[in-house]
């Protein structure tokens, strides 16, 4: 049997790490959408405030399946 995919792009911050916002972000996608399988960082920043990084955003992109 095969299977289709789709893919949402959706950006998340946090004030603790990059991996924290990672696992708020697929946690967030689960909450919304069904079967999420995976995601891909796409892109990674930070805020900065007196040469201390403040908060940590990433660019994930979220693969699904379709029922």
């Amino acid at each position: 049997m095969s299977s289709v995919a789709r893919v949402t792009t959706i950006t998340v911050r946090s004030e603790k790490s990059f991996e924290d916002a990672v696992a708020t972000g697929i946690a967030r996608a689960a909450q919304t959408l069904r079967h999420v399988s995976g995601a891909w960082v796409k892109e990674q920043k930070v805020e900065a405030s007196e040469g201390q990084i403040t908060a940590w955003s990433v660019t994930l992109e979220v693969s699904f399946v379709l029922e």
